[in-house]
């Protein structure tokens, strides 16, 4: 009999670790993104221009400009996504046409040694996304802040 409560007493014990085991595990999971990354995998556009001047050296100008650029992406991105009539396959070939014409726009502002910087971050970010995409377990991106679109 007590052989019997034991085992029943270190079941539960086991049972009760995994249980705590499974959900922290689900909580970290679901954590989510920063809260400047909270929507639809967008950050702000003012953070974004944020990050963009520390990373490039920009120019309030060149702020004022890329701002307007995210702003413009932000928006058509919000009425994408609230586009229900579109399959969700036209949807992402959409998302990814306003994310090209953006990068293309954010590079033109930009001078040449900023479009080196800029062209290098691009390819980091493609890099990690082909990996995240993949199914793969990629870890963090070389630079989280590296995650302009």
């Amino acid at each position: 009999m007590f052989k019997f409560r034991l085992h029943a007493l270190m079941l539960c014990c086991l049972l009760g670790t995994l249980t705590a085991f499974v959900v922290a595990q689900d909580n970290n999971a679901n954590q989510g993104p920063p809260e400047h990354w909270r929507g639809h995998g967008q950050a702000d556009p003012a953070k974004r221009t944020e990050m963009l001047t520390k990373q490039l050296s920009l120019t309030s100008d060149q702020q004022a400009k890329v701002l307007d650029v995210l702003k413009s992406e932000q928006s058509q991105m919000e009425t994408l996504h609230s586009d229900s009539s579109l399959s969700q396959e036209d949807r992402r070939g959409k998302m990814m046409d306003i994310r090209k014409s953006t990068n293309d726009q954010v590079r033109a502002v930009l001078n040449p040694d900023q479009q080196k910087k800029w062209d290098e971050m691009q390819r980091r970010r493609d890099q990690w996304q082909g990996h995240h995409h993949d199914g793969q377990k990629p870890g963090p991106p070389p630079d989280s802040s590296d995650q302009e679109r």
